[in-house]
């Protein structure tokens, strides 16, 4: 179930929560077996409403808490 909705959400913009608090959003290129994800355009959204360009960058599938799916 879970990797189908990694599937359809590839090349569409996903919302990455990370242990520690930190948020993430980018588009989703690509995922391991492990839920490493590969985002691209990726941003920080900061509690404070900024956010800092990231670009091109990989999460380790162990720092995930959740992934948010592009909403249709």
């Amino acid at each position: 179930m879970t990797l189908n909705i990694l599937q359809s959400s590839i090349g569409r913009t996903v919302l990455i929560k990370l242990k520690g608090g930190r948020t993430i959003r980018g588009t989703l290129k690509g995922y391991d077996h492990h839920m490493n994800l590969l985002l691209e355009g990726s941003e920080e959204l900061r509690e404070d409403g900024a956010s800092n360009k990231l670009g091109v960058i990989v999460i380790r599938g162990d720092n995930v808490v959740l992934i948010s799916p592009p909403a249709d």
